[in-house]
């Protein structure tokens, strides 16, 4: 692999405009037409277009610039050079661990590709709740074909690992419907370290897709730059001003430490990903006359339930998430109990041994029988109903964000009913031992017994495991100033030159992996920003 292209360092060669770390300091001040807060999904859609719209355009982006030459895939040194909080980032109480990204392409570099177009069930309830009437199916269908072709989004037509393949086999013998999941690669190399980031540049991140776009058209990169704040006068954003950091995220320090690089645009996009962009605006002192900065920030909080099976299951070999189930979702009222969508994770030592319960012997035991090991999660769709209100983005006193989300009964609930439902999918697929994720438990092997000794459990915060990936929610928009912090077409209620395009705009979680209801969200968001700013109509693909 190392003698593979690398487009980031031949971009670099070709004199793109990076800045930041290792590439040079940023200047005291910078003036530009458009200045978006982020690289990932939202961020990178936005700069994309907006270059091709004319538009003289700068991305800061906190985490630092790595590419296919650096991507070894070890855990050791992707976790602390690729997400948030070396991907220990926590909520307040410590109770759920958080996957965030934090790199030039954000999550996009470290997700694991798995696609999904806004369900129609959610979009529903936008509609009904939020006013968000031009929500549809139809309406937003076109950008997010355009999302798709320019991301190479298609059906997984390769037979599935068996880690995938046993969810599928066991749902199968419950008579309970599974799919195959849409990714966006091309060329993949079937490696199965998607969460590392990509060797191959097969996936088709903003890292390697929109970013360089963008690049080549002219825009402007700061690579390891925190935005602190935004400077606001008379209801408008007047400039940003951002901070060199080390690569780890902490301030930097000695030759590298200096005074704030000030940027000053006719326009600011806030793409920083949910918990960060209502970050920056409650260190701005934002307008918030509802209090709804950083509210309703949804996780699709996740469960999981760890298996041995007598054959090898290799779980970290091959394309990772390529089947699931709804079944849990479908056959429930979206505002009922809450529903859960199943899919088959990947597996890597460090964060395997980090995630299940237990110590000593008994986890030497598990990672003994690592190979062997399949590992089904639990999306929780939360958000829909007056006992799932979501959690609450705040700052500590150096500030930094931190989110406060209480797992209520109506969640460990939901928590509850997704392990014995992957628990019996496991069983049925012929697993003989299981062990749902929580630290009473203990490894079980009928399903009768594991059943019982679940329905006994006290699914307390602390006690069940409970992890995510998926941040959305904190700046949701709204048809009404009361209902939001983000108006329809992305711009911020009460400040007229700034726009949030991530997924810290949806009113709701998805109910379904979020990468791509971001990508068409913005995608339509973006369109109508670039009209507005250059008069000109422009499209992703």
């Amino acid at each position: 692999m190392s003698q593979l292209p690398d487009p980031i360092r031949d971009g670099l060669k070709r004199g793109w405009k990076v800045l930041g770390g290792a590439l040079g300091a940023a200047p005291e001040k910078i003036v530009c037409d458009v200045a978006i807060v982020g690289s990932g999904a939202g961020a990178g859609i936005t700069a994309e277009l907006l270059t091709k719209a004319g538009l003289q355009v700068v991305i800061i982006e906190e985490g630092p610039l790595k590419s296919s030459s650096d991507f070894n895939q070890k855990e050791s040194e992707a976790y602390p050079q690729l997400y948030q909080e070396s991907a220990a980032r926590k909520t307040e109480d410590k109770a759920i661990n958080i996957l965030q990204g934090r790199c030039v392409g954000g999550s996009t570099t470290v997700n694991w590709t798995s696609s999904f177009r806004t369900p129609s069930v959610t979009l529903k309830y936008w509609q009904e709740q939020f006013g968000l009437t031009s929500f549809s199916d139809e309406a937003l269908a076109p950008y997010f074909a355009q999302a798709e072709k320019r991301l190479n989004i298609l059906p997984w037509l390769t037979p599935p690992n068996e880690n995938n393949d046993l969810l599928r086999r066991g749902a199968a013998k419950l008579g309970i419907p599974a799919a195959a999941i849409s990714r966006n690669v091309k060329g993949c190399w079937n490696l199965g370290s998607c969460g590392l980031g990509c060797p191959t540049n097969a996936k088709q991140s903003m890292l390697v897709t929109t970013i360089p776009a963008a690049l080549d058209q002219g825009a402007q990169l700061l690579t390891e730059m925190r935005v602190e704040k935004f400077e606001l006068t008379n209801g408008k954003v007047t400039a940003l001003y951002c901070q060199s950091v080390m690569p780890n995220g902490a301030l930097a320090q000695g030759i590298r430490a200096g005074n704030a690089t000030k940027i000053v645009a006719k326009h600011y996009v806030l793409a920083a990903g949910a918990i960060n962009s209502p970050a920056v605006l409650l260190r701005s002192g934002a307008p918030d006359p509802h209090g709804l900065l950083g509210a309703r920030t949804f996780l699709h909080p996740v469960v999981m339930s760890s298996s041995v099976f007598d054959q090898k299951v290799e779980a970290w070999n091959g394309a990772p998430q390529t089947i699931y189930t709804d079944h849990f979702l479908d056959t429930l009222p979206i505002d009922g109990p809450m529903g859960y969508k199943l899919e088959a994770p990947p597996l890597h030592p460090v964060i395997f041994a980090s995630t299940v319960p237990g110590y000593g012997q008994s986890q030497k035991a598990l990672l003994d029988s690592f190979p062997h090991n399949h590992t089904l999660l639990a999306l929780l769709r939360d958000g829909f109903h007056d006992q799932s209100r979501g959690g609450q983005v705040k700052l500590r006193g150096d500030g930094s964000p931190v989110l406060d989300y209480p797992l209520t009964s109506y969640v460990m609930d939901g928590a509850r009913r997704a392990l014995l439902s992957m628990m019996e999918i496991q069983f049925a697929s012929g697993a003989r031992q299981v062990l749902p994720l929580h630290e009473m438990a203990q490894p079980y092997t009928t399903w009768t017994q594991a059943r019982d000794a679940v329905n006994a459990l006290p699914m307390k915060p602390m006690l069940t495991k409970v992890v995510s990936a998926h941040v959305m929610g904190g700046c949701a928009l709204a048809a009404q100033e009361k209902r939001g912090v983000t108006r329809p077409d992305g711009v911020h209620w009460q400040i007229e030159n700034l726009s949030i395009h991530d997924g810290s705009v949806f009113p709701t979680s998805i109910g379904a992996n979020p990468q791509l209801s971001i990508y068409g969200t913005v995608n339509r968001l973006a369109q109508g920003l670039a009209k507005k700013l250059a008069g000109r109509d422009v499209v992703l693909a």
